[in-house]
């Protein structure tokens, strides 16, 4: 399983590390980004990595074991951001860094559901399997949400624009047996779909799928809430980078940059997102919607 960090140099360039500087990493990941960020920071640079995912903290801990003496690593959900740091006491922070993208581990390996070209139960957490109890699986909403609820989240979560139809045929098959698969839903959408939007190079599930992560994981609350976090966490001059992968999550980011700007407390550094040079699209096709927003706290 191969990890390949989006937008590196990129991402390196704006954080600008230098030696001795501590950095935050919201989304641990494959440990890519933070590889990078460590091994500009040493001597004594420190980096705190914060990942949802056990197994995902696992890989990503392995991979820097060789600065195991500079990291600190927490199993969390970054939506705790101010909490984890304070009681890491992790200060000064020159630069905090959220890739908002799904790693590879959790797409290929982790057996949750995320992808739809593989067959697995239609999980979705992140945090599982340490998950809060009571928190819905992708099938429970599946099979359970009344049909106004799923087009909802269908439109408002992945701006799918057959929510209609293939929620009503989820309705008509759900009553003959649980959707709890990846196929299954797969098989189901591609019913509802007309066929020239199974000919696209986007597979037709594609939109279904992140609507039900972000449902299930509540990522856009989240993303709201850590924003404020992340910027009231870093010092003056420190960088906050924000990597998002669909456009309500780059809308977030967007607006909460220019409020704050209008508020002079911090200042916008990309006036338009960065996006891959179409050499690493190539390299990583993965890495095609992303964008990148970066701010600095004055």
């Amino acid at each position: 399983m191969n990890h390949i960090p989006v937008l590196l140099a990129e991402v390196i360039l704006n954080l600008n590390p230098k030696p001795n500087q501590n950095f935050v990493d919201c989304t641990l990941g494959g440990g890519g980004h933070a590889e990078a960020i460590l091994e500009k920071t040493s001597p004594q640079g420190k980096l705190l990595g914060i990942d949802w995912n056990k197994a995902s903290l696992r890989i990503a801990q392995k991979r820097l074991a060789s600065f195991k003496n500079r990291s600190i690593f927490v199993c969390d959900n970054f939506v705790n951001l101010t909490k984890i740091v304070r009681e890491n006491n992790f200060v000064p922070i020159s630069g905090i860094l959220l890739d908002l993208g799904l790693s590879s581990y959790l797409l290929e390996a982790a057996k949750l559901g995320f992808s739809f070209r593989i067959n697995e139960y239609l999980d979705m957490r992140y945090g599982q399997p340490t998950a809060v109890m009571g928190q819905l699986t992708a099938a429970d909403i599946v099979n359970t949400y009344l049909e106004k609820e799923l087009i909802k989240i269908f439109k408002k979560y992945g701006e799918e624009r057959y929510a209609k139809a293939i929620v009503r045929e989820i309705v008509q098959v759900r009553k003959k047996e649980k959707i709890d698969t990846t196929f299954k839903l797969v098989n189901v959408i591609s019913k509802a779909v007309p066929e020239f939007y199974k000919r696209r190079r986007i597979h037709p599930a594609t939109k279904v799928f992140q609507a039900l992560r972000v449902a299930v994981n509540d990522e856009l609350e989240n993303l709201r809430q850590v924003l404020p976090q992340a910027q009231e966490m870093l010092e003056p001059k420190g960088r906050l980078i924000v990597i998002s992968y669909q456009s309500l999550e780059d809308r977030i980011v967007k607006n909460f940059f220019k409020e704050k700007s209008k508020e002079d407390t911090i200042k916008i550094i990309t006036k338009k997102p960065i996006i891959p040079h179409y050499k690493e699209i190539v390299r990583n096709p993965r890495s095609r919607s992303a964008k990148m927003r970066v701010a600095e706290r004055t």
